[in-house]
């Protein structure tokens, strides 16, 4: 390891500049709102708020993946949240989620209207409301639970730890880089040994824990995550490989994707999706 200078933390830590980075122009260390603006509420009973991170898109494929098991009760309408421009501080925002992160969701079906906020929760809400993608029976369904809450506590080192410092940090940290490469690789062997002998990772059965996973780990997997395919030598999992192109190749995960997303290919992005036939569209909003 090189010889970098170091750094001498001091006695109190106060915010005096910007940490710098992609994501320097909306980071405080403090909560709330910072300008008011009310959330629009659209012609459905579920309302989401959020964009085409992975965390956004594990709630899109869910509704997609309902919709496409014929569940008419998940149409829902998927307002843009642009967390590069502050959006999830807006004080309409704020109120759904006090903790400022997409996605969050509105259930008015529900007398008085149900907020959820956190993915794992919306999954968790959904697959329960509908009584689908989360197994019955105890065994599985634990199983689905327990890799549920593996990819919710495992993603921050992936995404925080890992995609910040090779991806988004100023400036390049060794130390940094190295430790979160490591424990990346080591979270993609966790999955590879599970998947060897599984298919899904409750077993046979497609559930809620492939559905969180597959958006940061599949995408990470088939090289789009981050950039950082080749660096981290992702086509050594095999059985990872295996289940993050399968699950790709599901219409309701491609579906799923484009909602939310401003970048990319035309045909990849829909920045609000109100309407199924909004997705029937080749060009973006």
């Amino acid at each position: 390891m090189k010889n970098t200078p170091s750094y001498e933390p001091p006695a109190v830590w106060t915010w005096e500049k910007e940490s710098g980075g992609k994501f320097a122009n909306v980071n405080r260390p403090i909560a709330g709102a910072t300008h008011e603006k009310p959330l629009s509420v659209g012609k459905h009973p579920l309302q989401l708020y959020s964009m085409a991170t992975p965390n956004g898109v594990k709630i899109t494929v869910m509704l997609e993946e309902l919709l496409a098991l014929g569940h008419a009760g998940a149409e829902y309408d998927a307002w843009m949240i642009d967390i590069s421009e502050g959006d999830q501080f807006s004080s309409g925002f704020v109120e759904l989620n006090p903790n400022s992160k997409i996605p969050v969701m509105m259930d008015h079906s529900t007398a008085p209207p149900t907020r959820i906020f956190e993915s794992g929760s919306i999954l968790l809400y959904l697959a329960e409301k509908f009584g689908a993608f989360l197994p019955s029976y105890r065994a599985v369904r634990n199983e689905s639970l327990s890799w549920l809450f593996w990819q919710i506590g495992s993603a921050p080192y992936l995404g925080g730890g890992f995609g910040h410092f090779y991806s988004y940090a100023p400036t390049k940290i060794e130390y940094a880089i190295d430790r979160f490469s490591m424990e990346a690789k080591r979270q993609l062997d966790v999955l590879d040994r599970r998947l060897a002998d599984n298919a899904y990772l409750a077993g046979s059965e497609y559930s809620i824990a492939d559905i969180a996973t597959w958006p940061w780990y599949g995408v990470l997997a088939l090289g789009e995550l981050y950039d950082a395919g080749e660096f981290l030598q992702v086509q050594s999992y095999q059985n990872v490989q295996r289940w993050a192109q399968e699950i790709a190749s599901r219409p309701a995960v491609a579906r799923g994707r484009r909602v939310n997303c401003t970048w990319g290919e035309p045909e990849e992005q829909l920045r609000e999706r109100h309407d199924a036939s909004d997705l029937d569209s080749a060009t973006p909003e």
